[in-house]
């Protein structure tokens, strides 16, 4: 056990989260999500939500300045949002970097693009509707 580092961080993802470089994105993704589908890269966060996985990240990661460095899922049409879920995840984040700005919305499609792209993909266990984020990292000041 490390002093200081939050519990649900195991060491793969410590590892991601240091291999990573400033503008690489990291996707934690929701229960449902098809995250072996999409990147090879795949660290199993089972019973873990979103919302603490953010406790333990935020304050060692820095956001990017340069580019939006939050993103999640829009609904597909006729579908509806569930405010509370992004409520939760900016409360987390906001607790460690209290300006961060609110999330870009992304199609469902682009979405899966970018992970296909990303660092990594953190597979929860949240089971949220539309409960996946991505983070892109920024450089340390």
């Amino acid at each position: 056990m490390l002093k200081g580092i939050h519990p649900a961080l195991g060491p793969e993802l410590l590892k991601l989260l240091c291999e990573m470089g400033h503008g690489d994105e990291i996707i934690l993704a929701d229960a449902h999500f098809p995250a072996h589908t999409v990147n090879a890269r795949v660290i199993r966060a089972d019973g873990l939500t979103i919302t603490t996985l953010l406790d333990g990240i935020i304050p060692l990661f820095e956001l990017d300045s340069y580019a939006p460095p939050l993103a999640m899922m829009q609904a597909v049409p006729g579908d509806t949002l569930d405010p509370a879920v992004e409520e939760r995840y900016m409360s987390a984040i906001r607790r460690h970097t209290p300006n961060a700005p609110s999330p870009e919305r992304v199609e469902r499609f682009a979405f899966y693009e970018r992970a296909k792209s990303a660092f990594g993909v953190v597979l929860s266990g949240e089971v949220a509707k539309y409960g996946n984020i991505i983070l892109k990292k920024g450089v340390t000041p």
